[in-house]
């Protein structure tokens, strides 16, 4: 794994990280390819189908300046599959008893997931430098984390669910966000037919949207 200072940077670059679900290994590697061309510096391959680990470890091989994080982590055996398969981060939907255990026994980079200010406040003292916001648009959006930046200003949120190119600045110009997660910079339909010209092309224009915020 990472380290916190690697991704803080990576996100600093560009802090717009690809949430992605990938069906076929064999993209992994025009995958990555595309996304660094268009200046992406990090993605999150969701742990959601059969070639989820394969993608990730192939995907870990292409390039350093490509951080690969594994989502829908859940369980003791998800981090450590995910760990051996080469993720660069770890990143929850939630965060249950036993999974923040199986957590607890790992350094490293680790976005688990709130959506209540109480989860945040639990989750910063147990010692997460920056949490993901999920499900963010149904969770209370934009609105909600700017809520929380006064009473809450040490605590770094990446929002990820619903974000869009439409409203991936309204998160960006928070004070206490530090990168969006969104999945419009490919697409299963753009993945399947080989179109990784597509996918840079919505990686760069990603990549200039984190820039004007």
């Amino acid at each position: 794994m990472k380290t916190m200072t690697a991704f803080r940077a990576a996100i600093d670059k560009a802090p717009i990280v690809p949430v992605l679900t990938v069906h076929e290994a064999d993209h992994a590697e025009p995958l990555a390819e595309a996304l660094l061309r268009g200046g992406l510096s990090s993605v999150e391959i969701t742990r959601r189908t059969p070639a989820a680990l394969e993608v990730i470890r192939r995907m870990s091989h292409v390039d350093d300046r490509l951080l690969v994080g594994a989502g829908t982590i859940i369980s003791e055996g998800d981090v450590d599959a995910s760990l051996k398969a080469g993720a660069d981060f770890l990143v929850t939907p939630g965060a249950s008893p036993l999974l923040l255990d199986a957590l607890s026994n790992h350094d490293g980079v680790i976005l688990p997931g709130v959506s209540t200010a109480s989860e945040a406040m639990a989750r910063f003292d147990e010692g997460y430098g920056v949490l993901k916001f999920f499900p963010a648009e149904a969770a209370g959006g934009a609105k909600f984390l700017k809520a929380l930046s006064a009473p809450l200003p040490h605590i770094d949120f990446m929002p990820t669910g619903g974000v869009t190119p439409e409203n991936a600045a309204d998160y960006l110009s928070l004070p206490n966000v530090v990168a969006v997660g969104g999945s419009w910079i490919a697409t299963a339909d753009e993945m399947a037919s080989g179109d990784w010209q597509a996918i840079s092309d919505k990686a760069a224009a990603a990549v200039k949207l984190g820039r004007r915020v």
